[in-house]
């Protein structure tokens, strides 16, 4: 653990992690909570997209999702994700791999409770990865939510958290001449202690 200085300091990953989230909010011009999540389907083929993150925890990363959606039900089926936290204004980034749950109740209710009327209406409105006639077809549906569900829809059935708890989070930095500064934080089971090792680049 020798060298872990300046951007790299602490005993805790999660705590590294939201610094440098702040630090970006700062300087990001946009969604500085995105990640690039990867899947892999039930043939083992692997998917990729954008979603956006919106906590982390004491011991996880969380973001809300279509549990009907491609990613969705890879997530069930494969039970692992990772995923790869990258901010051009700061140079760095984050990835990160582990194990998925499902974080559906209480907690997921509040969240989607502070989302936006038409953010929430989209969600009841949405087929998540299905196939769609139009857009015509979708603007629709958002109206017939929208009539039945009034100005305070509750939460989908079909909508909620996932939770990743890391085995492995890896921190890094641009260096210059492409000599660029990596640790790797690894645990060999939950509850474990974390084991920290500098990268070559």
């Amino acid at each position: 653990m020798s060298e872990r200085d300046g951007i790299f300091a602490g005993d805790d990953p999660f705590v590294i992690a939201r610094r440098w989230l702040d630090e970006a909010e700062l300087t990001e011009p946009n969604d500085p909570n995105a990640i690039a999540l990867s899947t892999v389907d039930a043939d083992g083929m692997p998917n990729v997209r954008m979603v956006l993150l919106k906590d982390i925890g004491a011991d996880h990363f969380t973001f809300y999702t279509n549990y009907e959606s491609a990613k969705g039900q890879e997530l069930a089926g494969a039970g692992k994700a990772a995923f790869v936290m990258h901010w051009k204004s700061l140079r760095r980034q984050i990835r990160v791999r582990g194990h998925v749950s499902k974080l559906d109740g209480p907690e997921a209710d509040t969240y989607f409770a502070s989302r936006s009327l038409n953010s929430r209406l989209g969600a009841w409105a949405s087929r998540q990865s299905q196939p769609l006639g139009s857009r015509a077809e979708l603007m629709a549906e958002v109206a017939r939510q929208t009539a039945r569900h009034g100005t305070n829809p509750p939460r989908p059935p079909y909508w909620g958290g996932f939770t990743i708890h890391p085995v492995e989070i890896e921190f890094w930095a641009d260096g210059s001449f492409r000599l660029h500064d990596r640790f790797r934080w690894r645990k060999a089971a939950a509850g474990a202690v974390w084991d920290v090792t500098r990268l070559s680049p």
